[in-house]
């Protein structure tokens, strides 16, 4: 596994660890979609689902979206990158 992860760029990286952890907490993953926008000095995520799962990735008082977005930003540092994970319904 981690030869493949080598093959991947950075952007595809984190693309691929916030769909990953998105589809694991929805009732509905084949409605989860993450889109990457490299913007001059960071990485735009954009993470759409389905209306009733948005609850789910948000979490309580946003501790589960907290947690992602930490996430995802100690895996763009690694990369000497930064990151920012937007979701919308």
């Amino acid at each position: 596994m981690a030869e493949a992860d080598e093959t991947l760029t950075p952007i595809d990286q984190m693309r691929d660890l916030v769909d990953f952890l998105a589809r694991q907490l929805v009732d509905r993953p084949e409605e989860v979609r993450v889109t990457a926008v490299q913007e001059p000095r960071r990485v735009r995520l954009e993470l759409c689902g389905g209306p009733g799962d948005l609850g789910k990735v948000i979490g309580r008082e946003g501790r589960t979206a907290r947690a992602l977005r930490t996430v995802l930003a100690a895996l763009a540092a690694r990369h000497g990158a930064r990151a920012i994970l937007d979701i919308r319904e």
